[in-house]
């Protein structure tokens, strides 16, 4: 009864990692104690995930808890070790449920030191002995204990499994060789072993290789993600620095134009108040000379009349009529007229250029180009909303839906003269410049349609391929009838085949040189792809035939 006290008491002052006696016992917040050295490389463990656990309870702690000596328990440890009770046996010394067990120990059986894989069991530290002290043991392989000797027992022969068929890639026993295996390629385990060791260590070595590899990667995206955020950050700081100082020099025109304004205003009033002035002095004057010649009307002395009218019927001189003359001016209305003018020209510059300026923003393209999509709805991350340019279309293209659709009619169109303009041939160009990644798509009255690209210094004058989608070096056209498909490019034809639809898509990757036309219905089909080299921004266009319209989706 005594000595199971001494086990008792032996728990108690155990440590459940190492499951041996307290070394530099420490006691954490939810009341249990480990040796110090075992709860450190614990909760190292754990460090990534910045909570701590106890071993026992799985209580957490954030943050990590300091860890002080426990004096108490260290010396109740110390006096427990002086008692010489450690040598009785400790339960740790017991195989577990997750422990190997000795095969030779009868009753409680402690845990397995080795197994031997001549003799398939498994010894604790002291049945282990014989095979240390004697040489018949010699040359029995001890490995570490395991669960799985049974499985080196040929369950056909009931024989240690020795050898390896290289025909059937299994081990099997001597008896296989000789039977079942007869004639196949049969080695011993360990030459087998020594041959797939080799290809291990070549199997490792490009594998710590390819650890280097990537590691070096690794650290090449990393100095691309610095470089790309100092050059983003760099460009914030300038774009800022260009965009406040534009609109510094619009607040300085609009105070020059208020002042100018205000300067003019005030000279116009002063004149017209100098004139009015005269022009009420004038007044008075005549008003006390008409009263002056009134009251002489009623004078009877006729000498007297005679005598006084000379003086008093000289006017003093009138002002100049012409000098009050009101013309019939608007006054300020023309500066707001000119303010106004410049405000659409100005939205129309930052229209287009600040699509140029978002495109080149979306171009940056640190590692390689994505694959090209394979849905619609990857297509839909890249789409991008195109509007036609009226300055290019010819005059007998009707555009309408925000300039969206284009329609070709027998009426010219009074369109002012451009020099961007088509003049023969019925195209017109978008308003927005593409590069990048882009989608767009096309859907037209089921006649026919030219859908393209071109870049902006294609000819526009005259009738001459250099003019024409599709027939110079300068446009990709892809020519859609109700039932058939047609490329043009450089005045070369490349016949399409593909379902007929009246909708096409469109993908541009301009870095990478693609250009990909879709028919569009409930599934993409690719009818045309081109690879080549974008040297400047596309436009995309539309060629129209009689009666027919197109116009560029909306896309949600």
């Amino acid at each position: 009864m005594e000595q199971k006290g001494v086990q008792l008491d032996r728990e108690t002052f155990s440590c459940s990692i190492c499951l041996d006696l307290l070394k530099d016992p420490v006691t954490i917040p939810c009341g249990h104690s480990y040796c110090m050295s075992c709860i450190k490389s614990f909760w190292d463990r754990e460090d990534q995930r910045k909570i701590y656990s106890c071993p026992q309870c799985r209580q957490t702690f954030t943050p990590r808890p300091v860890l002080v000596k426990n004096t108490m328990l260290a010396a109740l440890v110390e006096q427990l070790k002086k008692t010489g009770l450690q040598a009785a046996p400790a339960d740790h010394c017991y195989a577990g449920p997750e422990d190997v067990a000795c095969d030779v120990c009868t009753g409680r059986k402690l845990k397995a030191l080795k197994s031997c894989l001549q003799c398939l069991v498994s010894y604790c530290e002291n049945h282990l002995q014989p095979h240390f002290e004697s040489t018949k043991f010699n040359k029995h392989k001890l490995v570490d204990p395991s669960e799985k000797l049974q499985e080196n027992i040929c369950s056909r022969h009931d024989e240690v499994m020795k050898m390896f068929c290289r025909t059937d890639q299994q081990s099997i026993c001597y008896l296989c060789s000789v039977d079942e295996h007869k004639g196949h390629d049969t080695v011993s385990a360990a030459a087998e072993r020594t041959e797939r060791q080799r290809e291990l260590e070549v199997s490792r070595q490009n594998i710590q290789q390819r650890i280097q590899d990537r590691e070096k990667d690794v650290k090449l995206l990393q100095q691309e993600v610095e470089a790309v955020s100092r050059s983003a950050n760099k460009a914030v700081e300038d774009s800022e620095k260009i965009l406040t100082e534009l609109i510094r020099l619009i607040q300085k025109r609009s105070s020059d134009v208020k002042q100018q304004i205000r300067s003019q205003q005030e000279t116009e009033v002063s004149r017209v108040k100098e004139l009015q002035e005269k022009l009420e002095q004038e007044i008075t004057e005549l008003k006390r000379k008409d009263a002056e010649l009134k009251q002489l009307s009623y004078t009877e002395d006729h000498n007297q009349f005679l005598h006084n009218y000379p003086s008093l019927s000289q006017l003093s001189a009138s002002t100049d009529s012409s000098s009050i003359n009101i013309r019939p001016l608007r006054y300020f209305e023309d500066v707001t007229a000119a303010v106004s003018e410049l405000r659409d020209q100005l939205q129309d510059i930052l229209r287009e250029k600040w699509t140029n300026i978002s495109l080149t923003v979306t171009d940056v393209d640190v590692l390689l180009p994505e694959p090209e999509p394979k849905t619609r709805a990857g297509f839909l991350r890249y789409s991008h909303e195109i509007t036609l340019d009226p300055n290019t279309a010819n005059t007998q293209l009707l555009l309408s839906d925000g300039n969206r659709k284009a329609e070709r009619t027998s009426q010219q169109q009074s369109y002012p003269r451009h020099p961007d303009r088509f003049t023969v041939w019925y195209q017109v160009l978008s308003r927005e410049s593409l590069t990048g990644r882009c989608y767009w798509e096309v859907e037209w009255g089921g006649g026919r349609v030219g859908v393209a690209v071109a870049y902006e210094d294609i000819s526009r004058a005259g009738d001459s391929n250099e003019c024409r989608f599709g027939y110079n070096d300068k446009s990709w056209m892809l020519y859609c009838d109700t039932d058939s498909y047609k490329f043009w490019f450089n005045n070369i034809k490349t016949r399409v085949s593909g379902p007929g639809s009246s909708r096409v898509g469109v993908y541009l990757d301009h870095s990478a040189g693609i250009l990909s036309f879709y028919s569009v219905s409930e599934t993409m089909t690719l009818l045309h792809r081109v690879q080549t080299t974008f040297t400047q921004p596309l436009y995309a266009g539309l060629c129209l035939y009689p009666g027919e319209t197109a116009e560029f989706c909306e896309l949600k």
